[in-house]
């Protein structure tokens, strides 16, 4: 097969259809990591370009103000604490009530700068790697204007201010993706996680009422734009995959092996309508495996994942601070030795 361009092969798998190798990124990599790995690189996507990787991950730029030795206030009104991630928790939370949520307003998706730097992106890497956008769905701005407690108890006892803080959601990031789309970008992923290791975090019910119908008013948003939409969500979606899939979104990620998630069935029950990412186990094996045993899950997640295209390999979650640098660098050499097609794993 032609060698194909990073954006090209990511393009293609998105489309389910058999590249000439599989790609790969991730949408986090720890700073200690990347430092052990490439010294002195300038971030992710510094790191991403000097490792190979077939995307570029960028988002719209909103402000933030350090109030703390480890949080920050961010735009959006609430409080995130990174600790020694990357990946902040939020502390305080702006909204208790319907009354607060009808004196709150979300930054403004349309104000200059927003997305510059999308902008740059484009501008040096269209064409040559995918450019990928992290926006919101349903969940993560709910939960962190809440707070989870807050957000999991209004599940039951409030779901009125629920729809609503999700009618916000939607809107704010159907018009943020209007921009995304008109600056060039080739796909959106949303890190929105409605579940844990033993399941949802609400029933499937639940889910179904309050949730289902802005991700179905969401999804159908970024494809009306010619914007393929990655899904994040790890830990145990089974109860409510169905209602994923069903939503319209384009691929699932990460299939998760620590919440009891198969990427073989994944992909027989949904890959004739789904892409789909992930699942080298970042929580055991990319943490203190052996090499040998990086190597087996690398190669057993291809097996599982590769037949008929449609697949991108990455961890099963991210490459966060635990994960030994070196078990990360043997599963990228395994990728690059064993992924390509024709199929012979």
């Amino acid at each position: 097969m032609v060698e194909m361009t990073s954006a090209q092969r990511v393009m293609r798998v998105l489309e389910r259809k058999e590249p000439d190798r599989v790609p790969h990124f991730e949408w986090l990599i720890s700073s200690n990591v990347r430092e052990a790995i490439c010294p002195g690189c300038k971030g992710h996507n510094d790191f991403a370009v000097r490792m190979g990787h077939d995307a570029i991950l960028v988002g719209p730029d909103f402000a933030r103000q350090q109030v703390g030795e480890t949080t920050w206030l961010t735009e959006w009104g609430w409080v995130l604490d990174y600790g020694g991630e990357e990946h902040g928790v939020e502390v305080e939370s702006p909204i208790e009530t319907m009354d607060d949520l009808a004196k709150y307003a979300p930054p403004d998706p349309h104000a200059p700068g927003r997305y510059a730097t999308i902008e740059k992106a484009v501008a040096q890497w269209k064409g040559k790697l995918a450019i990928g956008v992290h926006l919101n769905d349903v969940f993560s701005i709910p939960r962190s204007l809440m707070g989870m407690g807050n957000l999991l108890m209004a599940i039951a006892a409030e779901p009125e201010l629920v729809k609503a803080l999700v009618d916000l959601s939607v809107e704010v990031n159907l018009a943020e993706a209007r921009h995304v789309a008109d600056i060039g970008a080739d796909f959106v992923w949303t890190g929105d996680d409605y579940a844990g290791n033993t399941g949802p975090f609400m029933s499937p019910a639940s889910f179904r009422e309050l949730f289902w119908p802005g991700l179905k008013r969401v999804a159908a948003g970024f494809i009306e734009l010619h914007l393929p939409f990655i899904k994040h969500c790890d830990g145990n979606i089974w109860p409510i995959v169905d209602m994923m899939v069903n939503a319209g979104v384009t691929c699932l990620d990460p299939i998760d092996p620590a919440g009891g998630m198969d990427l073989a069935e994944v992909k027989a029950k949904f890959g004739h309508r789904v892409a789909v990412k992930g699942n080298v186990d970042c929580a055991g094996v990319l943490v203190s495996g052996t090499r040998e045993e990086v190597v087996a899950a690398t190669v057993e997640a291809l097996r599982k994942g590769m037949p008929g295209g449609g697949y991108i390999c990455s961890s099963s979650n991210s490459i966060h601070a635990s994960v030994n640098p070196e078990n990360y660098r043997v599963m990228m050499d395994t990728l690059r030795a064993r992924g390509r097609y024709p199929m012979t794993i």
